[in-house]
């Protein structure tokens, strides 16, 4: 199926989390969340340079409400349930529909670090891409020195497959490694040279 018609709600909630796509007016928020964080973001995003203002924040804002739709990209907002306080900036990123594959992508808001949000909304979109996108493999990636990343993936029981050695730059412009962690569907197969064979059966 063509993924741009395929049905799937734009929020959902966790615990203490509501969790959706962007929205018209949120850039307000967003710049005061961005702008709270820059000293941990610098390191390891690249759009984290300089602080945030209203034209360019508008501006990604809107081509990701357009790519919600068209399907291209999922970035979401975790806001505190009831509220548009803004507390984790995520998403299902780099997408195959063909084959079922998404990466989730996350940061948190400074205030609201160590306190579990990130684990809670790392969870619970993990859960709606299985759940609601039929999604066969869910990839976390990060930095190798971006430890604090790599500790919500291994917390959220995703499995380190390998290091991926001087793949990319990094933020400065320098050699990095990057971490591949990943979670394949319940309904995991075996693979053997000639295709797939007995589904996996947790072992006790």
């Amino acid at each position: 199926m063509n993924p741009i018609l395929l049905d799937f709600p734009d929020s959902f909630d966790t615990e203490r989390l509501t969790i959706r796509a962007p929205r018209r007016g949120d850039a307000p928020e967003v710049i005061e969340a961005v702008n709270e964080s820059l000293d941990e973001l610098r390191p390891w995003m690249p759009w984290a340079k300089e602080p945030a203002n209203v034209e360019a924040t508008e501006a990604r804002l809107r081509a990701a409400m357009a790519k919600w739709i068209t399907r291209e990209d999922l970035l979401m907002h975790a806001c505190l349930n009831g509220t548009t306080t803004f507390v984790i900036g995520c998403g299902l990123h780099r997408i195959d529909w063909s084959s079922g594959k998404f990466e989730i992508g996350y940061w948190c808001r400074t205030p609201y670090s160590g306190q579990g949000y990130v684990s809670e909304a790392v969870n619970g979109i993990t859960a709606f891409a299985f759940s609601r996108l039929k999604a066969n493999r869910v990839e976390i990636r990060c930095d190798a020195l971006n430890m604090r990343s790599a500790a919500v993936a291994k917390r959220c029981g995703f499995l380190l497959e390998g290091i991926l050695r001087h793949d990319s730059l990094s933020v400065e412009g320098h050699l990095r490694s990057t971490l591949v962690f990943s979670k394949i569907s319940p309904n995991e197969f075996n693979y053997d040279s000639e295709g797939p064979t007995a589904p996996i059966v947790p072992q006790a």
